[in-house]
């Protein structure tokens, strides 16, 4: 009798182990509690797998051998709760998806910066010849790729809510980019927790694995002394020098405007005015890619090109257009503290902000300095603004509310004026009036290029 796989969420993740379990022989059955989009629905129906929206059937569910968990559904879901209690194993999709596989996994997580760090791995591999795939929170899912693919290495985004459903799975390459209060709402607003969940992707690392982090964090750091990690450590810094006792294992470091990449008493070299993203947290992020690269001694050759041609990834501080002398940029990707803190650091002309949705339990405090010395205008894009106004209005004098993205940008454009940035970085998730980050960048591209 076949094993009854039930997953829960029909989007790209949920679609995609529904595929691959039908594969691999499991009788399966998806659930979603909101309506599933078409394009699932379809793919659903042409494999021939039972499904239904708009509710969880428990007779349907708590039937289950083992439940998979879209990344998206809380804990503290009723089905959710209801599972746990009589004993049904609830994983991710990644820990089954890597059931599935012998592929090397490179295995990126952190606060901020995942992304960027996804995709600079995932050029290097491929320009360098490799039969690779990228997948996680990034492209299609991991296990649809395991199901229609057969690559030799995996280069994976994992969110903290990614890396809470896995057990078994483990890390060949393991980056953790740095660790700042975020999705708290989901952690009992417990810090600590939250750490534990990031450090979950150090966990059934062996000696011959690696573990890539940035040795600037304080929290990292706290958590690698106090932590019995089996995996070689591989620090990045900007601010220790290379024969500090840190890189006895090799790691990077940045001296006389060049980063150091250091791996088996091999150096490898590169100024940091020839790569293609600049700033201080596309240095880290260079550095992480370049360990993750040399440690399976992919040519040095291979890493600068890569390193000098990468193209920035859509919704990380991209520039849309100027519109009469003001400059448009996208960061709808910033949804927590530190990735906004980044933006408004790089604004170089007066800017006005605009920012909001679902708050994740941020403390907007930490913006203050930033938003003193950078903005004149302050535009609240959501349903609940409270905390935004209540943060900044004894700074900046306009602060103003906006419900929907059209109404967002034509406030904008009505405050700017000639050499004025008009910033969307919004420190929360989107899901109050948007789809998907995604689905909030493109909306405010969209109307910037209607003005």
């Amino acid at each position: 009798m076949s094993k009854r796989l039930v997953i829960l969420g029909a989007g790209e993740s949920g679609v995609g182990t529904a595929i691959l379990a039908k594969a691999k022989g499991f009788d399966v059955f998806v659930s979603d509690y909101n309506q599933i989009k078409s394009k699932y629905a379809e793919q659903l129906a042409q494999q021939n797998i039972i499904s239904e929206s708009g509710q969880h059937t428990e007779s349907l569910i708590l039937n289950a051998d083992e439940i998979v968990k879209s990344p998206g559904i809380p804990d503290s879901a009723p089905i959710i709760i209801a599972a746990r209690e009589i004993g049904i194993s609830i994983i991710s999709e990644i820990e089954f998806a890597g059931r599935f596989t012998n592929a090397k996994k490179i295995c990126i997580t952190g606060s901020n910066g995942k992304t960027t760090t996804t995709s600079m791995i995932y050029a290097i591999y491929k320009n360098a010849g490799y039969n690779v795939g990228v997948a996680g929170n990034i492209g299609k899912s991991f296990a649809r790729q395991v199901a229609e693919n057969d690559f030799d290495i995996y280069i994976l985004e994992l969110s903290s809510f990614q890396l809470d459903g896995m057990i078994d799975f483990r890390a060949d390459i393991a980056v953790i980019t740095n660790i700042t209060p975020d999705h708290l709402d989901r952690y009992d607003n417990d810090f600590q927790k939250y750490i534990d969940s990031k450090f979950k992707v150090t966990q059934n690392q062996t000696k011959n694995d690696c573990l890539i982090y940035c040795a600037d964090d304080e929290v990292i750091n706290c958590e690698v002394k106090k932590r019995k990690l089996e995996a070689q450590l591989l620090p990045c810094s900007i601010k220790i020098q290379g024969n500090n006792e840190i890189f006895g294992a090799g790691g990077a470091f940045v001296t006389d405007g060049e980063i150091n990449i250091n791996i088996k008493n091999d150096l490898f070299t590169m100024t940091i005015r020839e790569l293609a993203l600049q700033g201080q947290h596309n240095t880290y992020n260079s550095m992480f890619s370049g360990i993750a690269a040399r440690v399976n001694e992919i040519r040095k050759s291979d890493i600068r090109n890569s390193l000098a041609d990468f193209s920035a990834i859509p919704h990380r501080l991209e520039m849309v257009c100027k519109v009469r002398g003001v400059t448009y940029i996208n960061d709808s990707k910033a949804t927590n503290i530190n990735s906004t803190w980044y933006a408004l650091e790089s604004m170089k002309t007066p800017t006005i902000w605009i920012v909001g949705g679902v708050d994740k339990g941020n403390d907007y405090t930490e913006l203050l300095d930033l938003v003193r010395d950078k903005v004149k205008a302050i535009i609240c894009l959501g349903k609940d603004s409270k905390k935004i106004h209540n943060t900044f209005e004894a700074e900046i004098p306009v602060i103003l509310d906006a419900m929907s993205m059209d109404e967002a940008i034509n406030t904008a454009y009505n405050l700017a004026k000639k050499d004025d940035t008009v910033l969307l970085s919004p420190c929360c998730a989107s899901f109050d009036l948007f789809d998907n980050y995604e689905d909030r960048g493109n909306q405010f591209k969209k109307y910037v290029k209607k003005l």
